[in-house]
C-alpha cells in the first residue's frame, strides 16, 4: 500500500485556529488545504491564492447589505459561501467575521494534491496546471456547486479545510483581480513563485515583510508558458508582472 508522505498528512482545521479578521485569514489561508471527499475518492489541493472582501467592501456583493442570495455571508467564520459567477461558473469562498457580520475570502487557486486523475475527468483537460488554477476552475474540478453554499468547512462532512506540514513559500499581496471598484487595496495574497496561481501579478505587488519602497530591477524579461501578454519583472524580489488586465476575475486568462 501506498503510504503518503506525513509532509501532506492532512488534518482538519479547527474554528478556534482561524483568524478573527478577514484580511488575515485571507493570508492566514494561504497553504493551508481544501479537501473534498467523494465516492470516487479524496480531491485535496494547498491554497495557493485568496483574495479579501472584508465588511464594507463596496467590490463585495454585502455593500449594499443582505438579500437572500448572500444569506451564507453573515454566517459564523469557516463557512462556505458559494456564488455562481456570470452564469457560468461556482466559486469557493470562506466566511470570514463573526456571525452577523458580512464578509469573506474568495479561494482564488489551489495546487493539487490528492486525486488529480479525477479533477482531470471534471475538468475535460490533462493540462495540470488549468486544472484549479482560477476560482471557476477549481470549483469545477473539485465539484463545488450551489449544494455547498453554508456548510461548516470546520466540521466533520465531505467537504472541509485542513493543514498540513508542508512548508509555506512567500506570501505576496496585490490588488485584487477583475473588480473596479476599491481597485487600489491590496487585499490578493499568493505564494510566490508557486505556478498554480491564477492571475497576473502587479507592479505594486509586495512581499509580506518587505520595505514599502519597491525598487525594480533593470532587466525585464518575458514570460513563460502560456503568457503572451505580460512582461515579468522582478520587484525587490518578488516575481510581478504587468500588462492587460485579466478578461474576468476568474483567473481564465490563460487559455
Amino acid at each position: 500500500m501506498h503510504k503518503r508522505n506525513p509532509a501532506f498528512s492532512i488534518r482538519r482545521l479547527r474554528r478556534s485556529e482561524l483568524p478573527v479578521a478577514t484580511v488575515a485569514l485571507a493570508r492566514f489561508l494561504i497553504g493551508k488545504v481544501i479537501v473534498h471527499d467523494l465516492p470516487g475518492g479524496r480531491l485535496s489541493g494547498r491554497i495557493v491564492e485568496t483574495e479579501a472582501y472584508p465588511p464594507g467592501d463596496p467590490a463585495g456583493h454585502h455593500f449594499r447589505g443582505p438579500t437572500p442570495r448572500i444569506r451564507s455571508m453573515y454566517l459564523a467564520p469557516g463557512r462556505a459561501y458559494i456564488f455562481f459567477n456570470y452564469g457560468a461558473h461556482f466559486m469557493l469562498n470562506v466566511v470570514s467575521e463573526p456571525a452577523g457580520t458580512a464578509a469573506a475570502i474568495l479561494i482564488r487557486a489551489l495546487e493539487p494534491l490528492d486525486g488529480i486523475e479525477l479533477m482531470e475527468r471534471h475538468r475535460k483537460t490533462t493540462r495540470l496546471l488549468d486544472l484549479t488554477r482560477g476560482p471557476g476552475r477549481l470549483a469545477a474540478a473539485f465539484q463545488i456547486d450551489r449544494r455547498h453554499d453554508g456548510l461548516d468547512l470546520c466540521a466533520p462532512g465531505e467537504l472541509w479545510l485542513g493543514v498540513t506540514k508542508h512548508p509555506v513559500g512567500t506570501i505576496v499581496k496585490s490588488i485584487r483581480i477583475g473588480i473596479t471598484r476599491a481597485a487600489d487595496q491590496l487585499l490578493r495574497f499568493y505564494e510566490r513563485g508557486n505556478p498554480f496561481v491564477s492571475g497576473p501579478l502587479h507592479a505594486t505587488d509586495q512581499c509580506q515583510g518587505s520595505p514599502s519602497s519597491l525598487s525594480l530591477l533593470l532587466s525585464t524579461v518575458s514570460c513563460v508558458g502560456n503568457v503572451d501578454k505580460y512582461q515579468c519583472l522582478e520587484i525587490r524580489g518578488c516575481a510581478c508582472q504587468i500588462g492587460t488586465t485579466p478578461r474576468s476575475p476568474l483567473g481564465e486568462a490563460y487559455p
